[in-house]
């Protein structure tokens, strides 16, 4: 049921009027062309084991609605006993899920939060420790740039009062009223990973001295990380306009997903220093030295946010396609056409996170002033995916 697509186009030209840009969620179409892959080169398998092959399609199916009636929606970080943390971008407060009846507590707004245009409180992901330390992490604008903090989490205080005072572990990531990241997360190294955007100066993105257009490695402490390409510096990537969807894979390689502008949208498989081409290049590029996607799309197919890694395919939100996205991989290359489920069922696709196995959270996003919300949005699902 496209039960959006004239919000979308009514949306998409007002911004085009107001900003004199495109908008990662709401561009204009672009080509009229079908999904495609582009190979970057395969690393070896940490394993030392062949990699299996996923099927050329798959399957999704609707387990539940956990939770209902969630305001602007971005960030989700299951907490490990089946309860759910999400941030409200638009609200600044984190709430809490249970997991089984859906009931929702919320646990404090985060201060300093600028929520205006595409910024507000982002990315969340807990502390490596968090059993012990009990630090969330999370991405948000403030008045002058984005930045992540950490914030103690007491459960038992009463709601509304259980998040500490923010820590800002880092800071100086350009902002703009659109383009600003904001997916965090912790990888298998335990380092601090964040896709960041170019803040609608897409001169940043080729600037290696900047912080905009990047994929950054830090310390949980906000330091740059051992082995980051650059000497004293937190940049991993570069060359990216809007980085939103941060996963590995079971070999423990970083996928990323990028907002095209008018043209394609992008999976990426990143590799430390490479350059990703934007603005020079958007989707695959034939010259210029830069890092082919895994795959690409028409900006009208997807408009990426989270990606999720399970069943040996990545599964991508999208915002203006209104649909998850399938790609089945073979090592860093799409082993087969990337696939569409839920196409305009649940309108804009914001987050979706690995439940383990063979489950994944999907998080909408129709109540962020460009959704035609109904009266149970926003909304996380639980699926069973292959």
């Amino acid at each position: 049921m496209q039960r959006r697509a004239v919000t979308a186009v009514l949306a998409a030209a007002a911004l085009l009027l107001t900003a004199g840009c495109s908008s990662d969620e709401e561009a204009p179409p672009g080509k009229d062309a079908a999904a495609s892959s582009a190979g970057a080169a395969a690393p070896s398998s940490p394993s030392g084991k062949a990699e299996e092959t996923p099927p050329a399609k798959g399957s999704v199916t609707v387990v539940r609605t956990v939770a209902t009636g969630l305001a602007s929606p971005w960030g989700l970080a299951p907490v490990g006993d089946g309860d759910l943390l999400v941030s409200s971008r638009d609200e600044a407060t984190i709430t809490r899920i249970d997991g089984t009846t859906g009931k929702k507590t919320e646990l404090g707004e985060v201060p300093g939060v600028a929520a205006e245009g595409e910024g507000g409180l982002l990315g969340i992901a807990l502390s490596p420790d968090f059993a012990s330390d009990h630090m969330i992490y999370a991405y948000f604008t403030s008045a002058s740039d984005n930045r992540i903090v950490r914030m103690l989490y007491t459960e038992r205080k009463p709601a509304g009062e259980q998040l500490g005072a923010p820590d800002t572990v880092f800071r100086g990531i350009p902002k703009g009223v659109i383009h600003n990241g904001g997916r965090i997360a912790f990888g298998p190294d335990r380092m601090l990973y964040a896709g960041t955007g170019e803040s609608g100066d897409t001169g940043l993105s080729q600037d290696k001295e900047s912080l905009g257009g990047k994929i950054l490695r830090m310390t949980p402490d906000g330091e740059p990380a051992p082995g980051n390409p650059f000497p004293s510096s937190p940049v991993y990537s570069y060359g990216h306009r809007n980085v939103q969807g941060l996963a590995w894979d079971r070999e423990q390689r970083l996928l990323a997903s990028e907002f095209g502008q008018n043209t394609w949208d992008e999976l990426n498989a990143v590799a430390p220093g490479d350059n990703y081409g934007w603005p020079e290049a958007e989707g695959h590029a034939d010259e210029g030295g830069f890092h082919n996607p895994v795959a690409q799309w028409s900006t009208e197919d997807a408009s990426p946010s989270g990606i999720a890694y399970a069943e040996g395919s990545v599964w991508m939100a999208g915002l203006r396609g209104e649909r998850l996205w399938r790609i089945p991989l073979k090592g860093t290359e799409a082993s087969a056409k990337p696939q569409a489920f839920l196409e305009g069922e649940y309108g804009r696709l914001r987050t979706v996170v690995a439940a383990g196995g063979d489950r994944l959270w999907l998080v909408t996003s129709n109540t962020d002033g460009r959704g035609d919300p109904d009266q149970q949005d926003d909304r996380v699902l639980e699926l069973r995916v292959s």
